[in-house]
């Protein structure tokens, strides 16, 4: 088989239930793809512990990898091709980006940083720049390749409109997540329409802007995205289980550092629970591994480890309740010294989790975290900020909502016959509405 000019000498293709088909003409893509680095990412779900909650929610980190690749090649082939702000120079860094943008996600991906003070970008730069596969790969386009794409991916690359493709306010990233992740739940919130913003998506000198033509399309896709937030990845079962699996990777590097004998070492975790963990230890994790511990330690002679991966492993997930910091402080302090009567760890069985989200922004210098916004291209060809003409983006711009849940053991808290004051203090302060 000969590839000339880069090119396979026969199209592949992968079926894709959200895409209908992933188009590789490139070498380089199939190439990448092939590696072992990129081919972990089929045992990394998307959707970290949102399977127990929607359980169609088995998707990998490589189906919506490809995903994002397959948006930006439509991008650059079929819509900015032989227009005049088009680069195509850049048309292979902008794919391998697109490909490679998930590459450090660990098990189980934002709990998992969380508990080690991991970074999944910084990892993907270091699996790109290091002595890899991938990198390998990369460096038959030249020397300082691999680093361009890492450039990109950490939103550094000189080129604007190029970091605007793959990561910002409407992006390849977003577009496919959120249709990707409604179809596997089985809900409807994240579907828009797609062709008719690929369509209207014009390029320009710093960033991907959108012709007023197509404004409602991206409404649509702006309210799409804030349903799923609150419908889908902010769901409080999903987040009821995130809170187990905290609190296990929590306990075992608790007993690790306590000289804790354990029937299974957890020897994958030694260099996380030190802080010293490197790509090529980074690499051999994914969720096989982490499931493959919680099911041995369910053995284990530490009750709380023991207790909390049955509860992960068995779905038996803690319960909550809606809480307000502002009003319910008391309650909470009340609520830790109540556990501690009752002879239940507060430090793992009481938890108060917060999700906050922030649908659209427009830009604001010097603030924290501040956004490149949605730029109309008007039939004059000004740009126009998008909430400056839509109404609906106007109604929610800016406008950050956060939830706070009170998460427990309610199984726990009904066994304590031999404590029935301190069980009842402790329902009725759960019970009270704010």
């Amino acid at each position: 088989m000969t590839y000339p000019n880069g090119k396979l000498s026969e199209e592949k293709v992968f079926k894709d239930p959200v895409h209908r088909y992933i188009h590789v003409r490139d070498k380089l893509i199939w190439d990448l793809i092939g590696t072992p680095e990129f081919q972990r990412l089929r045992r990394i779900r998307q959707l970290g512990t949102t399977y127990l909650t929607f359980h169609g929610a088995e998707h990998s980190r490589f189906n919506h990898s490809l995903g994002v690749y397959e948006i930006i090649r439509r991008m650059i082939d079929d819509v900015f091709v032989d227009r005049e702000q088009w680069d195509n120079n850049e048309r292979l860094l902008c794919l391998c980006a697109a490909l490679l943008h998930d590459l450090g996600h660990g098990p189980f991906s934002h709990s998992f940083e969380k508990v080690f003070h991991l970074d999944h970008e910084e990892f993907t730069r270091a699996i790109i720049l290091g002595d890899t596969q991938i990198n390998k790969v990369l460096s038959r386009m030249g020397k300082d390749f691999p680093k361009k794409v890492a450039e990109v991916i950490a939103k550094t690359y000189e080129n604007k409109l190029v970091v605007s493709m793959i990561s910002s306010q409407i992006d390849a990233d977003r577009m496919d997540y959120l249709q990707r992740d409604a179809y596997f739940t089985g809900v409807s919130y994240g579907q828009f329409d797609m062709e008719r913003i690929l369509r209207v998506m014009r390029p320009r000198e710093d960033q991907v802007v959108i012709k007023k033509s197509g404004m409602h399309a991206v409404e649509d896709y702006i309210m799409s995205r804030y349903q799923m937030y609150w419908q889908i990845y902010f769901h409080p079962v999903s987040r009821a289980a995130e809170v187990i699996l905290t609190k296990i990777l929590h306990r075992a590097k608790h007993l690790h550092q306590d000289f804790y004998n354990f029937k299974t070492e957890p020897v994958h975790f030694y260099s996380l629970f030190e802080e010293e963990v490197n790509v090529h230890d980074y690499l051999k994790l994914d969720e096989s591994i982490i499931l493959f511990y919680f099911q041995a330690w369910m053995e284990e002679e530490d009750p709380i480890l023991a207790d909390l991966c049955s509860r992960f492993v068995n779905r038996n997930l803690f319960q909550y309740a809606e809480f307000n910091p502002s009003l319910q402080m008391q309650q909470w302090f009340d609520l830790i010294q109540l556990f501690k009567k009752a002879g239940i760890d507060p430090d793992y069985y009481l938890v108060l989790d917060s999700s906050s989200d922030l649908p659209y922004d427009f830009y604001r210098p010097g603030e924290e975290e501040e956004r490149m916004p949605i730029h109309l291209l008007m039939p004059n060809g000004e740009l126009r900020e998008l909430s400056r003409e839509s109404e609906i983006v106007e109604a929610i711009s800016g406008k950050r909502r956060t939830d706070h849940k009170l998460y427990y053991p309610l199984d726990l808290i009904e066994d304590l016959s031999t404590k029935r004051k301190v069980k009842e203090q402790i329902l009725e302060i759960l019970k009270k509405p704010y």
